[in-house]
C-alpha cells in the first residue's frame, strides 16, 4: 500500500463523520496536488513576492524548479521611492527598502539607487567620525544589505531628486529639491536586454576599460546613463571627453549629469575627491530611447509641456518603460516661480510610466527622438553638455 493509500485508509477509521472524512480527503488531495502537479504549484507561486518564494523553493525539488521557472517570468521593473525626515537613524529610502522589498514580485539584478547629498554629506558620512553614533550603517552598507549578493547597485548622491512615489499605480512625479529624498530602481534579467554598470577614475580607464563595458565596439548599444562626480577638478573635462568621444561614434543615445558624489560601487584605486565618472550601458535588440532638451529659451509649464510632447513621435510602449529627468540646479521652482512644473508635464504627457532623476551642476544628454535608428545627434561634441538645461529621457526594456 502506497502512502496515499494509507492516508486515505486512517482517515475512514478515525473519522466518524461523512463531514470530517470529507475535509480529511479533501486535504489528502491538496497535498497530493501540492506535491506533484508542478502547473498548480507554479500558478500558486505566482502570487507569492521574490523574498518569500526564495525561502520557500527549499521545500523540494517539484518548489524549486517551479521558483525558478517563475522567477524568469518576471521581467517587470519595480521600484521604491520615499521622502521626508526619517524615523531611524537610516535614510528615509533604505528604511523604506527595508520593509518594501518584501513585496517586491522580481529577483534585481541591478539596482540603480539616487539619494539627496544633504543627508549623505550630513547624517551619513560625518556619522562615521560620532562615537555616539558608530552602530550606524552607510547607504552602501544598508542597500546591499537588501538586496541578494551578486546583485550590482548603483548609489548617487545630488542636490535633488526626482521621484514617482511608490504605489500600485503610477503617482504624479515629484521635484524634490529640498529634504530627504531618494529612490530605488529594480532590474531583472530580461530577455533581448543587457545592462552593464561601469566606474570609471583617472587611473581606470582605458579603450579595453571601455569595450569591457560594453561603450564601445558594442553594435547593440542602445542607451547610456552616465553620472560625473568632482567634474569642476583639474583634468575633469578632459577626462570626461575620453568617455563621450568614443560614444559619439556609436548609436547610442546618452543622457544624465553631473552630480555630487557616487557612494556604490567603490573605486578603490583613487583617492577620496577624485573625479570619475558611473553609468549603466543598457544594450540589446529590445532596449528602445528618446530624449529633448529644456533648454534656457523654455521658462513656462506650456513651453515645458509642449517640448515633452515630442518624446511622443518616438511611439514607445509604456509597459516596461521609465522617464528619467536631469535637470539643471538652476532650474525648478526658482526657474519657473512654481513648483514641480517640468514633472507635472511630464506626467500629463506619460501618466502611466514612472519619472525619476536629479538636480545636478550639469546635464549630459541630446535632443534626440528615436524612430528606425539610434543616431546621435549630428553636432559637435560640446552640444552633449549643458547647463540651465532638463533633459528629459524615456527608456523602453522590451
Amino acid at each position: 500500500m502506497d502512502s496515499r493509500a494509507r492516508d486515505l485508509t486512517t482517515c475512514q477509521g478515525n473519522m466518524g463523520e461523512n463531514q470530517e472524512f470529507n475535509v480529511c480527503f479533501q486535504d489528502t488531495k491538496a497535498t497530493y496536488v501540492l506535491s506533484n502537479v508542478a502547473e498548480v504549484v507554479e500558478r500558486i507561486l505566482t502570487f507569492v513576492p521574490t523574498k518569500s518564494l526564495l525561502r520557500i523553493a527549499s521545500v523540494c525539488r517539484l518548489w524549486r524548479n517551479c521558483a525558478r521557472r517563475v522567477l524568469r517570468t518576471q521581467q517587470h521593473l519595480a521600484f521604491v521611492s520615499a521622502s521626508g525626515a526619517s524615523d531611524t537613524d537610516v535614510h528615509v529610502l533604505c528604511s523604506t527598502l527595508a520593509e518594501e522589498v518584501e513585496k517586491v514580485f522580481l529577483l534585481p539584478k541591478t539596482v540603480l539607487a539616487m539619494v539627496d547629498c544633504e543627508s549623505l554629506s550630513g547624517a551619513t558620512y560625518n556619522y562615521r567620525q560620532s562615537i555616539a553614533k558608530r552602530s550606524r550603517h552607510s547607504p552602501v552598507e544598508d542597500l546591499h544589505l537588501l538586496f541578494p549578493k551578486g546583485c550590482d547597485i548603483m548609489g548617487i548622491s545630488s542636490q535633488g531628486i526626482v521621484l514617482t512615489p511608490s504605489g500600485s499605480s503610477p503617482n504624479p512625479p515629484r521635484e524634490h529639491q529640498e529634504g530627504d529624498a531618494g529612490f530605488a530602481i529594480m532590474f531583472p534579467s530580461m530577455e533581448g536586454v543587457q545592462i552593464k554598470p561601469f566606474h570609471f577614475c583617472k587611473k581606470s580607464i582605458s579603450p579595453t576599460a571601455l569595450k569591457e563595458a560594453g561603450l564601445v565596439d558594442n553594435p547593440q548599444l542602445r542607451v547610456v546613463l552616465i553620472f560625473v562626480y568632482e567634474a569642476y577638478q583639474s583634468g575633469g573635462g578632459r577626462f570626461l571627453r575620453r568617455i563621450l568621444d568614443p560614444l559619439a561614434k556609436s548609436k547610442a543615445l546618452i543622457a544624465g549629469g553631473i552630480v555630487e558624489s557616487v557612494f556604490s560601487p567603490p573605486r578603490p584605486c583613487c583617492s577620496e575627491g577624485a573625479y570619475g565618472v558611473v553609468g549603466l550601458a543598457l544594450s540589446g535588440p529590445k532596449v528602445q530611447g528618446a530624449s529633448v532638451l529644456l533648454d534656457q529659451g523654455i521658462n513656462n509649464p506650456k513651453e515645458a509641456e509642449a517640448t515633452i510632447r515630442r518624446l511622443k513621435a518616438a511611439k514607445i510602449p509604456e509597459r516596461n518603460t521609465l522617464g528619467f529627468m536631469f535637470a539643471c540646479v538652476g532650474r525648478g521652482q526658482n526657474y519657473y516661480n512654481q513648483a514641480n512644473v517640468e514633472a507635472d508635464a511630464f506626467h500629463k504627457v506619460f501618466p502611466n510610466t514612472p519619472l525619476f532623476g536629479l538636480f545636478g551642476n550639469g546635464e549630459l544628454g541630446c535632443d534626440r527622438i528615436v524612430k528606425d535608428d539610434y543616431t546621435l545627434c549630428d553636432t559637435e561634441m560640446d552640444s552633449l553638455q549643458h547647463e540651465y538645461t532638463t533633459v528629459m529621457t524615456l527608456v523602453h526594456l522590451g
